[in-house]
């Protein structure tokens, strides 16, 4: 059965990867009539709904690969430019950096000690909602600053010895709650940083798409974009935990058994000068790529803002250079081995890089969205526009990678924001925070939500649905009400 179950896997995946590279290469010659769209944006469009089919059905990171060979096959652009255009951004530069960083909090099991440090505090004693929060607000900081998947796998082992120490089996509804929450609040966290991950990529999206707008790029400020993104965060969890406690209602009796000192029984080593060192660099460079935006004026800032993209290589370079018992600090070979998402760094190039050639002049798809939206639009408020705009997102982003609906929807704002002149920072802001925030429905949202699809012995599918479900309406509720007002205040 279980050969048999593999070459359905293998057949499946080659069946998938034919289908999305026939699309990429011959989406060109339909007979299609799209106005304003050039025969060089037929090929880049083929190659982007290729692009997309591959995420979803397939897999990201030879997805991504693909993708950026196609359009440098294409009319587009030679090879040599697009690589230099690809992989040349600084940008992805950043990423690549900033990823190394972050593999090496894990690499080095720093994040075993910031998950403890959520998991022992004392104040949690007998109060399993409490607790439930202090676990959601560990994982939403991991989640923005390290990755969902370091939350999610940090946090689930340590579950399940908790639910086993105090009585709770499979089936039960608690672990059902708490280990989907843990995924919930993860997402949630996934764009709160504005020079991290997805958040990242569609910020630089946006402002290469409006670099042809009249005054230029449209920046989003990185401190109101995370002031806006940890206000309503933190306003969700609660939210999701309240409707968990008094909705869904789960038995949580037997944890209010739960002692930290459960955890204490096997208590972990002390933190060693390498991990400590690493630790205080990653909140250094946090705290380096945040500060021109807070205090822009202070001396030094116009400094550190123009050279932020190279932090995370400074950082790396620096904590390379210097030695502990005959090692580097951080031994960047074996981080990179062993903990550096690639399937994130590849997946960020080719939007990032989709993007600008999407926009490109040579395409006309800019102009050709602008020929069909201008008629749906006319006369549209802004709140209805961002009413509609949210709604479109989470119904898109759930069928699709949340990414990927980011980047279609980033050419709608701009269209409309052109012809109404009304100010894009605040609706993009909240685009690219709930499109990444809200994938957590169905598998083809994130690879997040999927990870939690396949936790079926502890969560099966119907109480995904059940749970997600009302925790993404009551997320778009908080934009709506809470998101719209702050984000056009603090922008």
């Amino acid at each position: 059965m279980a050969n048999q179950n593999e070459r359905k896997r293998e057949k499946m995946f080659l069946i998938h990867s034919l289908i999305g590279v026939g699309i990429m290469v011959f989406f060109r010659f339909l007979p299609l009539n799209l106005p304003e769209v050039t025969s060089v944006g037929m090929e880049v469009l083929g190659i982007f709904i290729g692009t997309l089919y591959l995420w979803t059905f397939v897999d990201p990171l030879w997805g991504s690969l693909m993708s950026i060979a196609m359009v440098g096959l294409s009319n587009y652009m030679p090879m040599a430019g697009l690589l230099k255009e690809a992989f040349g951004a600084p940008v992805v530069a950043q990423v690549f950096f900033l990823l190394i960083m972050a593999g090496g909090l894990v690499y080095y099991k720093i994040t075993l000690y910031i998950g403890r440090f959520f998991l022992t505090r004392k104040f949690t004693n007998g109060k399993p909602w409490l607790l439930m929060f202090v676990i959601c607000i560990g994982c939403y900081f991991l989640g923005g600053f390290i990755s969902p998947f370091t939350a999610i796998f940090l946090f689930w082992p340590v579950l399940y010895d908790v639910f086993e120490e105090v009585g709770y089996k499979k089936g039960d509804a608690l672990p059902r709650v708490m280990l989907t929450l843990v995924v919930v609040a993860a997402l949630i966290g996934f764009p709160m940083a504005p020079f991290a991950q997805n958040g990242l990529a569609l910020l630089t999206n946006f402002s290469n798409i409006t670099a042809n707008l009249p005054g230029g790029p449209i920046v989003v400020n990185n401190a109101a974009y995370m002031a806006v993104a940890i206000i309503l965060g933190l306003i969700m969890i609660v939210a999701n935990i309240l409707f968990a406690k008094f909705v869904i209602r789960p038995d949580v009796t037997k944890l209010k058994n739960y002692d930290v000192d459960m955890l204490n029984k096997n208590p972990l080593p002390p933190m060693e000068p390498r991990q400590k060192v690493i630790g205080i660099s990653f909140v250094i460079l946090i705290l380096g790529m945040l500060l021109p935006s807070l205090f822009p004026t202070l001396p030094g800032m116009a400094f550190l803002s123009s050279n932020s993209l190279g932090l995370a290589l400074l950082m790396v370079a620096v904590l390379g250079a210097i030695r502990l018992n005959g090692k580097s600090v951080l031994e960047i070979p074996q981080v990179m081995a062993t903990n550096f998402n690639w399937g994130a760094y590849f997946i960020i190039v080719a939007a990032i890089l989709l993007g600008s050639v999407l926009t490109s002049d040579n395409t006309g798809v800019s102009a050709f969205l602008s020929v069909v939206l201008s008629p749906i639009f006319q006369g549209m408020s802004p709140m209805v526009f961002t009413v509609l705009l949210m709604a479109m997102a989470v119904l898109l982003t759930n069928l699709c990678n949340s990414l990927v609906i980011g980047m279609i929807l980033q050419p709608v704002i701009v269209t409309y924001c052109t012809q109404t002149g009304a100010n894009p920072a605040p609706i993009v802001t909240l685009l690219i925070i709930f499109v990444l925030l809200s994938a957590a429905i169905t598998p083809a949202a994130s690879p997040f939500a999927a990870i939690l699809h396949s936790n079926k012995e502890w969560v099966p599918t119907k109480y995904v649905y059940q749970y997600t479900i009302p925790f993404v309406i009551l997320e778009l509720i908080i934009v709506l009400v809470i998101g719209v007002p702050l984000a056009n205040l603090l922008m």
